[in-house]
């Protein structure tokens, strides 16, 4: 009887590596990458979103209850201090702010669980609208420059028309055929969607007609150090594409540093 059970649980460890090196080869690819240069980042930022908009970084940070002194705003980062000159700025107490997007002269902000997103003039920064958010709530967003694209914490990523803001489609996110929950920042970098996946060391490289995830970015290194370098530092989020370097600006909320990496698009 011993030995069929050891014969049983060898069949059965062997079978679940075996499973696990299957789905490990078939999962997408790791990306290589570099860092090519290190930036402070302010501390009180608890990071929604990070863009470069005409050469120039802009990142949006959110009010959280737990960490006092956090604001939600949105602004230009200065490289040489990490300090955010802030655009625009929502009442802590009413709103919390995620993601922005600059498309067609208007600035696009979304906000946590309010379903509300606020548009604002590129230039003079003033709130000229408001708009419905199709989702209970709002995480991540950017632009092909066309349509904004959303995400709301889940595995699905939604198009929106920024004229009438009707949904044009939404994509499940799956890798190996398994759908990735807790999709944040977003980026289009060469016609791909790079999204953080909360509560994750990585970013996915998601092609869009599919939702199927190309490759990731495991960026636990960066992680780790920026936790080393200051204990306050939480989750990974904030993905910024340079297109006149083709390098990409990564942060995390409350993190000490911005990282600038390059990496094979």
């Amino acid at each position: 009887m011993k030995r069929l059970f050891l014969a049983a649980a060898f069949f059965l460890s062997w079978a679940a590596n075996r499973g696990s090196a299957q789905d490990a080869a078939a999962a997408a690819p790791s990306i290589p990458y570099r860092v090519v240069g290190v930036y402070p980042h302010d501390t009180a930022a608890f990071t929604e979103g990070l863009l470069v908009h005409e050469g120039r970084l802009y990142e949006s940070t959110g009010a959280s209850d737990r960490v006092p002194g956090t604001r939600t705003l949105f602004g230009p980062v200065d490289l040489r201090t990490g300090i955010i000159t802030p655009r625009a700025e929502l009442h802590p107490r009413l709103y919390f702010g995620e993601g922005i997007a600059f498309l067609n002269g208007k600035v696009y902000q979304l906000t946590y669980q309010d379903r509300i997103g606020f548009i604002y003039d590129a230039v003079s920064f003033k709130m000229t609208g408001r708009f419905r958010i199709p989702s209970k709530e709002g995480w991540g967003l950017t632009t092909d420059g066309r349509s904004l694209i959303m995400s709301d914490g889940t595995d699905s990523l939604t198009w929106i028309d920024p004229a009438g803001f009707a949904v044009l489609k939404r994509r499940a996110v799956t890798d190996n055929g398994r759908r990735v929950p807790g999709l944040n920042e977003l980026e289009v970098i060469n016609g791909s969607v790079y999204a953080n996946v909360f509560g994750s060391n990585r970013i996915v490289k998601i092609d869009t007609a599919t939702g199927a995830v190309l490759a990731r970015l495991d960026l636990t290194p960066l992680v780790l150090e920026a936790r080393r370098t200051y204990r306050g530092a939480l989750e990974l989020n904030g993905i910024a594409y340079d297109p006149g370097s083709g390098h990409v600006f990564i942060t995390g909320k409350l993190w000490p540093v911005l990282y600038r990496i390059e990496f094979a698009q």
